[in-house]
C-alpha cells in the first residue's frame, strides 16, 4: 500500500489552506499529522478520501497523486445511519456482509445436500467453508462483541435500537464499525475524543498491531507517542516531516530551529562582512576586482532562510486569587452519589490548600457526578461534604462552556463583571485570544475551543483559590493544553479535576482518584484515593490491582468449558507460587489446544475420505462437530492469551 501526494494544494474560494503538500504513507506506517487548531489537519484527511480537493502547490516539483493497493479508505464522518429503527447488532453486522452471506449459503447447501448426493454440490459446499474460514468466519462473533465491550458497551446494548443512543454513543457505534471494516487505510481524526482511559489504552494497543495503514490527527500527546512510527507537522501553512515519535518530534523540531537560526545568523554576519569590504573598496581601481568577486560570491551562496518562531500564539492570564483559603480546602467523608439510583459510594478524601488532585476512570462510573454534587448542582445521597475557611470556588464544566446563545463574546463576559469598563472587558478577553472584532462574534459561532476560552477567562476572572474542572482540554490544540498545564502548575490554589488525558494528568495532579467498577456491588463504581503522581501509579499500583481483580474473579466464569475449574481467590501474596500455579495452568491448555486441532484435523480428513464423501448427513454431522471444536479452539486460545498477560504481569512484579 502506498499513497503520496507531491506538490499539492488546498484552496476554499480564494483561500488557501494548505500548500505545497507532500505527504506519504505506505505499507503498515502509522502516521500523526499534529498543529494548531484551524491550521489545515482535518482538511487534508479530507483531500486524502477526496482527491478533487486537491490541486497544483507552490512548489518546484510537478503535482501528483500517486496511489496503489489502496481498494478502501476508511474515514469517520458525519454519523448518519440509513436506519435508526434497527438493532446496534444488526448496523454492526453490516460490517461483515460477505461473512454473513457466505453462512447462510453454507446453511442452504446443507439442507440441500440432505437429497442431492451429487459430487457437485459437495465441491461448492467446500469452496465456501473454505472461503468462511479465510475470512474468519469461525471469530467474527466473538471480535466484534470484544470491541463493543471495550467500548463501554453492555452486551444488552447490542439489542438496543440505534434511536435509543445518545449523540456520543452513536459517534462510538459508527467508530467500531470503522474499526472492524479493516480498511487498508484508515483515517481518525481525534479518536480519543470523549473515551475514558481504559479505553484509550486498549485503543493504543489495537492500532500499535492493526495490520494495515494508519493516519491519526490528534492532540493526545501519549497517544500519539505510543502508536506513530512518523509525525507530519503542520505550522504556518507548511508541512514538515519528522521520523519518529512525539517526543523525538519535539526535540527533533528543537534542534532543527536552533541549528537554522545559528546557520541563518552565521550566513548573515559573513554576507555582512563580505559587503563592508565591497562598499571599502568597489570604487577603487586596483581593488575593483576584488570587489566585484566579493559581490559575486554573495549571489552565489544558497540563502538559508530564517526559521519561523514555533507558532506558540494561546491565551494567558496572571489570575490571582482574591483571597488565600484556609489549610483545610475540602473533605468528603463516606459520600454516596447518583442520580435516580446509586452511581457510587464510600467517597473519601481530604484536599489541602496547594493541593491538585486528578480524577481519572471509565466513562459512566462517577467522576463527572462527584464534582456536581461537590458544588451542589446535584444531591449527596448520603455521607458529608464540607468546604474549608475562605474557600471561593471557580466549576468549569465541559457541558456548560459548549452552550450556545445569540449574545456576543463582550456582552456575555461584562455581564458576569458589570463594574469593568469597556477597556479592562477588552484586555480581560485580549488575554484569551479574543481580538478586534473577535469579540462581537456571537457565542454560537464559536468553535468548540473558542467556548472553552471564553468560559475559562470568566471562571479566572473571579479570582478562586479552587478550581474545580471537568475535563477542561477537551477541544485544546496541544499548545492551549500545554499553556494550560503551565497555568495550573503555577496556580497556588488548590485543584480537582477530571480528565482522560493522561499526559495532561501526569504534569498537573500531585495526588489521583482512581474510579472504578465494583464487580461484587453490580453496576456501583467505587473510588480509591492515591497519594503520587499518575506515572508512579501505573507503576506501583495498577498492575498489581489488575492481577489480583483478574485472580479474584470465579474461575468457573472465565473457563466455563473447564469441567477440572474450581472457584478460586488467590491472593498473589506470594508472586512466585502463584507463577507457578500460571505456568501448570498455560502447559494444560496448550495441551487441549494440540488435542482439539489434532480432532479437527481427523474430522477434516474423514470428512474428504471416499466413504464419507457422499454421505450427506454425515457430512453435516462431521461438519456440526468441526464448528464446535473451533469454538472450543477459540475459548482456549482467550484463556491461553489471559493467562498469559496475568503471567507477564506477575513476571513485572518478581
Amino acid at each position: 500500500m502506498n499513497f503520496k501526494i507531491t506538490n499539492g494544494s488546498v484552496s476554499y474560494g480564494a483561500d488557501t489552506i494548505l500548500e505545497n503538500i507532500n505527504f506519504e504513507v505506505k505499507g503498515k506506517e502509522k502516521v500523526a499529522v499534529v498543529g494548531r487548531n484551524g491550521c489545515g489537519k482535518s482538511t487534508l484527511l479530507k483531500s486524502v478520501v477526496d482527491n478533487s480537493l486537491l490541486s497544483e502547490g507552490t512548489g518546484d516539483e510537478k503535482f501528483n497523486i500517486f496511489k496503489e493497493g489502496i481498494y478502501n479508505i476508511g474515514y469517520l464522518k458525519q454519523i448518519d445511519f440509513e436506519d435508526e429503527s434497527i438493532t446496534m447488532r444488526d448496523e454492526i453486522l453490516k460490517v461483515y456482509s460477505e461473512i454473513i452471506n457466505t453462512e447462510n449459503k453454507m446453511n442452504i447447501i446443507l439442507e440441500k445436500m440432505k437429497t442431492d448426493k451429487s459430487e457437485s454440490v459437495a465441491k461448492e459446499y467446500s469452496k465456501l467453508q473454505d472461503k468462511f474460514e479465510f475470512l474468519d468466519g469461525y471469530t467474527y462473533k466473538k471480535e466484534y462483541e470484544t470491541v463493543v465491550r471495550k467500548f463501554g458497551f453492555l452486551d444488552e446494548d447490542l439489542n438496543k435500537k440505534l434511536s435509543e443512543f445518545s449523540g456520543g454513543q452513536r459517534t462510538k457505534i459508527a467508530f467500531i464499525k470503522l474499526l472492524l471494516s479493516k480498511p487498508d487505510l484508515l483515517l481518525l481524526d481525534e479518536p480519543t475524543n470523549h473515551l475514558d482511559i481504559d479505553t484509550i489504552e486498549w485503543l493504543e494497543g489495537y492500532l500499535k498491531t492493526y495490520p494495515k495503514a494508519c493516519i491519526i490527527v490528534s492532540h493526545d500527546r501519549m497517544f500519539i507517542n505510543k502508536i506513530v512510527d512518523k509525525i507530519y507537522e503542520i505550522e504556518y501553512g507548511e508541512m514538515t516531516l519528522y521520523s519518529g515519535d512525539y517526543d523525538y518530534y519535539e526535540e527533533q523540531k528543537r534542534v532543527n530551529y536552533e541549528k537554522q537560526l545559528k546557520d541563518f545568523e552565521y550566513q548573515q554576519k559573513e554576507i555582512k562582512r563580505l559587503m563592508a569590504v565591497v562598499e571599502r573598496f568597489r570604487y577603487k581601481k586596483n581593488k575593483a576586482k576584488m570587489a566585484q568577486a566579493k559581490l559575486k560570491q554573495i549571489e552565489r551562496m544558497v540563502k538559508i532562510k530564517q526559521p519561523n518562531k514555533y507558532d506558540l500564539k494561546t491565551f494567558k492570564s496572571n489570575f490571582k486569587q482574591n483571597r488565600e483559603s484556609g489549610k483545610n480546602v475540602l473533605q468528603v467523608s463516606n459520600l454516596s452519589i447518583g442520580y435516580e439510583s446509586e452511581i457510587a459510594d464510600n467517597i473519601s478524601f481530604n484536599l489541602y490548600k496547594g493541593q491538585k488532585i486528578g480524577i481519572i476512570g471509565p466513562n459512566g462510573t462517577g467522576k463527572s457526578t462527584l464534582l456536581k454534587t461537590i458544588v451542589s448542582k446535584l444531591k449527596k445521597r448520603s455521607g458529608e461534604i464540607n468546604i474549608g475557611h475562605n474557600v471561593d470556588i471557580g466549576y468549569f464544566d465541559q457541558k456548560e462552556a459548549l452552550i450556545d446563545s445569540n449574545k456576543t463574546v463582550f456582552d456575555i463576559f461584562s455581564e458576569c463583571f458589570p463594574k469593568l469598563t469597556v477597556t479592562e472587558v477588552r484586555n480581560s478577553l485580549a488575554a484569551f485570544m479574543f481580538y478586534g472584532d473577535d469579540v462581537f462574534k456571537e457565542v454560537n459561532m464559536l468553535s468548540g475551543g473558542e467556548k472553552v476560552r471564553l468560559k475559562l477567562s470568566i471562571i479566572l476572572k473571579k479570582g478562586p483559590n479552587l478550581l474545580i474542572l471537568d475535563e477542561p482540554t477537551n477541544h485544546m490544540d496541544i499548545v492551549g493544553k500545554e499553556t494550560l498545564e503551565n497555568m495550573l502548575k503555577e496556580f497556588e490554589g488548590s485543584i480537582l479535576f477530571v480528565s482522560h488525558d493522561r499526559f495532561f494528568v501526569n504534569k498537573i495532579a500531585d495526588s489521583i482518584i482512581v474510579f472504578s467498577r465494583n464487580n461484587k456491588t453490580g453496576n456501583k463504581s467505587e473510588a480509591k484515593y492515591y497519594e503520587c503522581k499518575y506515572d508512579e501509579y501505573l507503576e506501583k499500583y495498577k498492575q498489581k490491582e489488575e492481577i489480583e481483580e483478574d485472580i479474584n474473579i470465579d474461575t468457573t466464569n472465565l473457563y466455563e468449558n473447564d469441567v477440572q475449574a474450581k472457584k478460586s481467590k488467590s491472593t498473589i501474596n506470594n508472586p512466585l507460587k502463584e507463577k507457578s500455579r500460571l505456568e501448570r495452568k498455560i502447559n494444560k491448555i496448550e495441551e487441549d489446544i494440540e488435542d482439539i486441532e489434532e480432532e479437527i484435523s481427523n474430522n477434516k480428513k474423514l470428512q474428504e475420505s471416499d466413504e464419507i464423501s457422499s454421505d450427506y448427513i454425515k457430512l453435516e454431522e462431521i461438519n456440526n462437530k468441526i464448528n464446535d471444536l473451533n469454538d472450543k479452539l477459540n475459548l482456549k486460545y482467550s484463556q491461553w492469551e489471559e493467562l498469559q498477560k496475568q503471567l507477564e504481569n506477575i513476571n513485572n512484579l518478581i
